[in-house]
């Protein structure tokens, strides 16, 4: 067991990691967590009752979690004097699994955000945000129960890479000269450029791991979302690397929609659609998609718009995940919201949710299925934090807090 400079080890037991990243989780499985800048704290405090609760009202004490923290944002900064210690780093890749509340990236602090840091320094490839709506939350939309997507975003390629020149540095003088001279492209002199890398590798870790999980939860289609009418080489190959591995791999299960006439014949339809017409078509016919994988900017824009759907992002849960070794944090979607930090005021809910995830994931279901009975009875009764109550009539309104309590005694 490794020795940190700032990090207590509880007592407790490593999750091992079997073959294709399965867990082998113990009774007391050491979970790291950071609690988050701003309203990090509040919502963490609130999410970590919920969770210890539900363990205990389903196991009864036979299991636990042996909670450690580790240290990102503000507080990492102060405790370790760096917003992403490489010790938080190594303590994750020892202990597999994590989670966060939202952390405020520095303004030149080095980072261009630490979330983004935090999945590629660890190689979490798979950003996965379900987004179902509950019965009793508000939304803007008319039918928001028709949405129940699940969201396969990669993580760690395209624009988000970070292979970027500025306008008038002699890096990008250096390249525009270059691109004019090998490839005759005339792109403006007061160009800023960025690049945007999508690799066979890549693509078909995540389509791998979207068409895994349509497997296993016997999800109906998966929807490969790219905007290769434009971008060819990019996402017109996500594509078609897409479906390349369709035939290579899971010929068995699953099938595209071109070799199959849109008749999968009981198997799982992979099909494909350009990303502007996606966003029309999950509010006009939201029905039609069930998991979904894109690319990293793509996914982006995508999950938050169906946060949206089905009340916002402050409901919203995400997971960020390699498949390959069982490596997972699991994470807040929304931001720090500093204007409101240590009122108690803020929706725990984004962050729970993301616990049921985890819960999902280390295989512990009768927690992930109380937790979110808990909630679903909670909105029905309209028991809810201030960003629902203003928009419910008739709502009684608590604090994050109270929230959290109110989940407990729905248990």
């Amino acid at each position: 067991m490794t020795t940190y400079s700032h990090i207590q080890v509880p007592d407790g037991a490593k999750i091992e990691v079997a073959a294709e990243g399965v867990l082998q989780t113990p009774d007391r499985p050491i979970l790291a967590f950071i609690e988050g800048d701003g309203t990090g704290p509040d919502i963490w405090r609130a999410s970590k009752r919920v969770f210890d609760a539900a363990v205990e009202h389903c196991y009864g004490g036979k299991r636990a979690i042996a909670w450690m923290e580790v240290f990102a944002g503000e507080k990492g900064n102060n405790v370790c004097g760096s917003y992403l210690p490489e010790e938080t780093l190594d303590a994750i890749r020892e202990y597999h699994v994590a989670i966060k509340g939202p952390l405020t990236t520095p303004v030149g602090g080095g980072f261009r955000s630490l979330n983004v840091s935090l999945r590629q320094k660890l190689d979490l490839f798979a950003c996965v945000r379900p987004v179902q709506h509950f019965e009793g939350v508000p939304s803007p939309v008319v039918s928001p129960e028709k949405v129940n997507m699940v969201i396969f975003r990669e993580n760690t390629e395209d624009v988000y890479s970070g292979y970027e020149v500025e306008e008038g540095s002699e890096q990008a003088r250096q390249f525009l000269e270059f691109a004019k001279k090998t490839f005759g492209w005339d792109i403006r002199t007061d160009s800023g450029i960025g690049f945007k890398p999508i690799s066979i590798s890549g693509t078909k870790r995540i389509v791998r791991a979207a068409i895994k999980f349509a497997v296993k939860h016997n999800r109906k289609s998966v929807t490969l979302v790219h905007k290769g009418n434009i971008m060819k080489f990019t996402e017109g190959a996500f594509r078609k690397w897409g479906y390349d591995l369709v035939r290579e791999e899971f010929s068995g299960v699953a099938v595209g929609w071109n070799d199959c006439n849109g008749d999968p014949g009981g198997k799982i339809l992979v099909k494909d659609t350009i990303a502007d017409i996606f966003l029309q078509q999950i509010l006009t016919r939201p029905l039609e998609f069930d998991v979904v994988t894109t690319m990293n900017l793509n996914g982006d824009y995508m999950s938050d718009a169906l946060a949206a759907q089905v009340g916002g992002i402050g409901i919203a849960p995400g997971a960020n995940i390699n498949y390959e070794t069982g490596a997972a944090i699991f994470e807040a979607t929304h931001g720090t919201a500093p204007k409101y930090a240590n009122l108690d005021k803020v929706n725990p809910s984004s962050l729970i949710l993301s616990g049921v995830m985890m819960f999902d994931h280390l295989g512990w279901n009768e927690v992930s299925e109380a937790i979110t009975n808990a909630m679903v009875k909670a909105f029905k009764d309209k028991t809810v934090t201030y960003d629902f109550a203003r928009l419910m009539d008739g709502a009684t309104l608590v604090k994050c807090s109270e929230f959290a309590t109110a989940l407990i005694d729905n248990l």
